[in-house]
């Protein structure tokens, strides 16, 4: 058992992978989050669990590591997912000239496809456009953005992990320009405190910046805004999306008896001061109708915004959607000269468990703890077992 104590901020997805991961290895660890778990973009992701195939055209890597997370997600953490799959559908002439070059770009990833002959697709899915041109089925699925997160954080409890929600990060305790610890202020019993650490983790995604701006250090992130709309009805039993270069609205997401379309995108400099623009819901409508016809005319359930952490600098929001899809570890004794602090940057819900991965790595070299990681090959708890 490590004598090392690590203290871990944001209680999204990847600090509860970050935090499992810890105890496995056997080093002490305590996460504080300022709100309650995935209270931040963790609980407002659409939950598509991503083979890769969206990114495979642009980004054969990050593909392959959906695609390898997905199977390990389906092993340790099955009954936060449906394994639903996929279907890519073509529109048009432009949609039908890509397809060649999704299908190899997909299998250069080790993604398995299959095309399915329209009437086939329209038998499976009798909602979709009577029109498609073509249709690719992927191993695409679904994740509760709630359970799946519970899961880690539930088996990182049981290990022994301390976990303090509504526990904002006020400022850090330093010794010289090394980072040793963490000013908290609990809003439950109105009281400030400091948690000691040797070594601290950044993991808040869009808030990042605003993390390490209280540590002098300025980070590359870009908080990426995107709306999504949904409906009160699953019109689709797969994850239906657009087969075309990524762009706004071009996925829909079945979640239990609801289906939801996404996302548009922006840039901002404050991922707390977003709010959904009026014309992103008929934008929304718009695109749903060319996937699945009927999208607009069902019941309204609900529209929200969420900050997508774009690992990366950008100005515009064209910039912002070219940035990569993968993530960054940061470390900041090397690059910034603050010993003792750690950033993750980038990234998404699909890939969550190897960015802990990578991150617990790196705090195990800064540390000196030779403990590999185990998460790959672990069953999570039940995430019933984080309240019981």
């Amino acid at each position: 058992m490590s004598k090392h104590h690590v203290v871990v901020i944001g209680g999204g997805g990847t600090g509860g992978a970050i935090i499992h991961d810890l105890r496995l290895r056997g080093i002490e660890a305590t996460l504080v989050e300022r709100g309650e778990l995935t209270s931040g973009t963790t609980g407002r992701h659409h939950g598509q669990l991503h083979c890769g195939a969206r990114y495979a055209v642009k980004d054969r890597a990050i593909a392959r590591e959906c695609m390898e997370e997905t199977y390990i997600l389906k092993r340790i953490a099955r009954e936060s997912l449906e394994a639903n799959y996929g279907l890519f559908v073509a529109l048009n002439d432009e949609d039908e000239e890509h397809v060649p070059i999704f299908i190899q770009s997909c299998v250069e990833s080790g993604i398995p496809t299959k095309e399915v002959p329209v009437k086939h697709a329209l038998e499976m899915e009798p909602n979709l456009n009577p029109d498609i041109r073509r249709a690719i089925m992927v191993p695409d699925g679904t994740i509760d953005a709630w359970r799946l997160p519970l899961q880690f954080f539930a088996s990182a409890r049981h290990n022994g992990a301390g976990i303090h929600t509504f526990t904002p990060v006020t400022g850090f305790r330093s010794s010289g320009k090394a980072i040793t610890g963490v000013q908290v202020y609990d809003l439950k019993t109105r009281r400030e405190f400091t948690i000691a650490a040797d070594l601290v983790i950044n993991a808040t995604g869009a808030w990042a910046g605003q993390v390490t701006k209280m540590a002098d250090v300025e980070i590359p992130i870009t908080p990426g805004p995107g709306t999504m709309v949904a409906v009160r009805k699953r019109l689709a039993n797969m994850v239906i999306s657009h087969l075309h270069p990524a762009g706004d609205g071009d996925i829909i997401v079945p979640q239990r008896g609801l289906s939801i379309i996404g996302t548009t995108q922006y840039r901002t400099d404050d991922p707390d001061d977003i709010a959904v623009p009026e014309e992103d819901i008929s934008e929304m409508y718009r695109c749903a109708d060319m996937l699945i016809p009927t999208f607009s005319s069902q019941k309204y359930h609900a529209a929200w915004i969420a900050a997508r952490p774009l690992a990366g600098a950008a100005s515009t929001a064209d910039d912002a959607r070219n940035l990569s899809r993968d993530f960054n570890v940061v470390d900041h004794g090397e690059i910034d000269g603050r010993e003792g602090l750690v950033s993750v940057i980038g990234g998404k819900a699909t890939v969550l468990r190897a960015m802990a991965e990578q991150t617990v790595d790196a705090a195990c070299v800064k540390l000196g703890i030779t403990e590999c990681c185990t998460t790959a090959e672990t069953a999570l708890l039940p995430h019933r077992a984080y309240s019981t």
